[in-house]
């Protein structure tokens, strides 16, 4: 199982120096790594990257775009044509990095495209606009897998992208080999979406790219400790995401912002193994046959064997 975990949680800790934070990973049971970009790289060259990764055993999932100061009001679909071909070509750049430390896996979490007011964008105007962007994303870097992330809405109040239908829709207009969806636990439930429902989607059809996990209450991205607060829709999840062979990085997006990070992430990592021991141990078998017989009782008496 590959496993990444939330870079900004650990590097205050260790006074923002991204070495010894990789060093802690490795030593934690840390297996990949997701670097914000161009947040976490400014000061790395690749090949310098490349070199900080193999020396802690640690391999590149990806990286995440990261927009600031003048994409706020809108990255890929910005109304300045100019912004929105700045971001491309971040994006674009982010592919080369990407590729150089042998990710995989482009992030694109377009926080900042959408609206706070009625009569505030043109919608049909910005959606051929995200696409095409998108398009030309994807053909400039066909080996790496751009993978889109989505989330209701913060910082903006409507998020343009901001549902399992929204992008899968978006994915499906764009209709390339290399552009899927990363799925973020948290944003699902803010949603009111249940987060196995489009793992099983996209895992179907080979379209999930990334997994966040985190957990919360629905109403906001509170990035919880995973399974603390639903677990059974967690287990339900990985149940799905073993089921369709997902194999990227499972990547802990939590927010330890009272708890100790160490101990924090040491939580995450226990009960993921935990949950798919679990899954292991009951098997795949068992799983689908609860599943076929369509009963809330039948669900009961699963969770009554998880007790166990």
């Amino acid at each position: 199982m590959k496993i990444a975990t939330r870079i900004n949680s650990f590097l205050p800790k260790y006074n923002n120096d991204l070495n010894l934070v990789f060093k802690k990973f490795s030593e934690l049971g840390i297996t990949h790594v997701d670097l914000n970009y161009p947040e976490h790289v400014t000061n790395y060259s690749s090949e310098v990257m490349k070199d900080m990764l193999k020396d802690n055993n640690l391999e590149a999932n990806g990286v995440a775009l990261r927009f600031r100061n003048e994409f706020i009001n809108g990255e890929l679909g910005n109304s300045d044509v100019s912004i929105s071909e700045k971001a491309i070509e971040l994006c674009k750049s982010a592919c080369d990095y990407c590729r150089e430390i042998n990710g995989e896996v482009v992030t694109i979490w377009l926080g900042y495209d959408g609206f706070d007011y009625s009569f505030q964008i043109d919608y049909v105007k910005v959606w051929e606009q995200i696409k095409n962007s998108i398009s030309e994303i994807a053909e400039y870097a066909p080996d790496i897998k751009i993978s889109i992330e989505y989330k209701p809405f913060q910082p903006r109040a409507y998020a343009f992208i901001d549902s399992f239908g929204v992008a899968f829709s978006m994915i499906k207009e764009i209709n390339k080999d290399n552009v899927g969806i990363t799925l973020d636990f948290c944003h699902m439930l803010m949603k009111h979406e249940n987060p196995a429902y489009a793992a099983s989607i996209l895992g179907s059809k080979e379209k999930l790219y990334g997994v966040h996990l985190n957990d919360g209450h629905g109403l906001n991205d509170d990035g919880l400790m995973i399974g603390t607060n639903n677990l059974i829709k967690t287990i339900e999840f990985i149940y799905y995401s073993k089921k369709y062979d997902y194999k990227q990085a499972f990547y802990f997006d939590t927010f330890p912002v009272i708890e100790d990070p160490i101990e924090e992430c040491e939580r995450n990592i226990n009960m993921i193994h935990k949950i798919n021991n679990l899954i292991d141990r009951l098997g795949m078998d068992y799983f689908e046959k609860i599943i076929k017989q369509n009963s809330a009782v039948k669900v009961s008496d699963l969770v009554l064997e998880i007790l166990k």
